[in-house]
């Protein structure tokens, strides 16, 4: 899938691994947030930062962004406060830097971490 955005001049189409690569950039920034994660089997794996794009689901539809994080978190936080950080900043961020809306964004915590 493909981001559309026209102008004058021509078109520019932005690829959902492009988005899915910023906007997991953007979330590991928020605070609380220990890395992004993907459920194998019932093991969760934390994911460096070259596979972030992993962790991320983005689908386009006429031009508005769905996205779906699945994040691992820190030990002792409050998930709401994480969560609602998230969406600000991602939301804030990634329309910034697309041009495109987002309709939704869904948060899927896949685990706790303790951090030393």
């Amino acid at each position: 899938m493909k981001g559309t955005l026209e102008n004058k001049l021509g078109k520019v189409l932005i690829d959902s691994e492009v988005i899915a690569q910023y906007a997991g950039t953007v979330a590991t920034e928020c605070f609380g947030i220990v890395g992004m994660g993907i459920t194998v089997k019932d093991v969760v794996k934390l994911l460096r930062k070259d596979n972030l794009s992993k962790g991320i689901t983005v689908t386009i539809n006429n031009n508005k962004l769905t996205l779906g994080f699945h994040v691992i978190v820190s030990y002792g936080v409050s998930i709401l406060a994480v969560s609602d950080n998230l969406i600000d900043n991602v939301k804030y961020k990634v329309e910034a830097f697309t041009g495109m809306e987002i309709e939704k964004i869904n948060i899927f915590v896949e685990g706790v971490r303790v951090i030393d």
